[in-house]
């Protein structure tokens, strides 16, 4: 048996160490976005230390979308401000710094590979045309083929090869293996892994596939209703939660000092109560650590359930980013 925290630091709640002291990646303060329907993401606070490989999830239409379109300024936020690296969406760096993987995979039907490697080493001034040219071949991609004769698979690996060709600093990824059978969505996201930790890539993918999050992702933010839900590390979030059980001598007592999240039935793959803890536990006996899908669908399912959000991905007020953007506007 272990203990379910780390050490606690004085504020940080239990279970979480202090904010990493390197600045993020992404960073959004008070981020909103209204349509005629509604609002799709309102009052959204988070950062996202660079270097983490994170899993935004949540349901159809909580947000996903939307809060990628203003990370690569493809949508205009109502409220609120976002930054990449520091600096706006759509600035020179951070259109540098950034490539972005759509679901639909855009590419020319009619450029063979080699083409479409071309076209990316030409608009892109880092362009690493070794590492493109690795993905490609890994996956045994004729270079000489046409990219309306590939398969989806094959299709989905050139575009992984334009995004890693690159070299972008932050990745956004959007559903961006949805179409893919088992087998190869895993070749991927191994190769997604591996490259990301070679050259120090942070990036944001969204994906409906919560089991498979847990083989790629350490860092996590949840929407859902328009707004976040949970937000950190993985290891963190895990630690700071047990799934009980519910059935034995001292059940009750032993989950009546947390804070219940939901409670899971027979259908659900294990039975018992998934809790916020209070207090520090010892897992084993009645108590064991959730699952990642475990833990995500909890959240996911509870709307009422108080969001959490660890310090790493806490943010400092709105005019912190203020006074940085007036201070480039300085010394530019």
């Amino acid at each position: 048996m272990h203990n379910a925290y780390a050490e606690t630091q004085p504020g940080n709640g239990p279970g979480f160490g202090p904010p990493p002291v390197y600045g993020p990646a992404i960073e959004a303060h008070g981020l909103g976005k209204e349509y005629r329907r509604g609002w799709a993401l309102r009052d959204v606070s988070f950062q996202l230390p660079i270097g983490r490989v994170c899993g935004l999830v949540g349901p159809n239409g909580a947000g996903k979308s939307t809060l990628m379109g203003m990370a690569t300024n493809m949508i205009r936020p109502s409220a609120g401000a976002l930054r990449v690296f520091g600096s706006e969406p759509g600035s020179t760096e951070a259109v540098l710094r950034t490539a972005f993987l759509t679901q639909e995979k855009p590419l020319f039907k009619r450029f063979t590979v080699a083409e479409t490697l071309r076209l990316g080493r030409e608009l892109n001034p880092l362009w690493d045309q070794e590492v493109a040219e690795g993905i490609v071949n890994a996956g045994q991609v004729p270079m000489k083929a046409k990219i309306g004769t590939l398969s989806g698979g094959q299709r989905t690996r050139v575009a992984f090869a334009l995004a890693f060709g690159k070299r972008p600093d932050l990745l956004i990824l959007d559903e961006p293996m949805s179409d893919l059978d088992p087998l190869v969505r895993r070749e991927l996201m191994a190769t997604l892994k591996a490259e990301a930790a070679e050259h120090g890539t942070t990036v944001l993918v969204s994906s409906h596939m919560l089991a498979e999050l847990e083989y790629i992702c350490d860092y996590l933010l949840v929407i859902a209703n328009g707004g976040l839900r949970l937000a950190g590390e993985v290891n963190e979030l895990r630690s700071a939660h047990a799934l009980f059980a519910t059935a034995g001598d001292g059940a009750q007592s032993a989950v009546a000092p947390h804070t219940v999240i939901e409670t899971l039935g027979a259908g659900d793959g294990r039975s018992g109560v998934l809790a916020r803890l209070s207090a520090p536990i010892q897992y084993g006996g009645q108590a064991e650590p959730p699952t990642l899908e475990e833990l995500l669908l909890g959240y996911l399912r509870s709307p009422n359930a108080p969001s959490l959000i660890a310090p790493s991905a806490q943010v400092g007020d709105i005019h912190d980013i203020i006074t940085r953007d007036r201070q480039k506007a300085v010394n530019a």
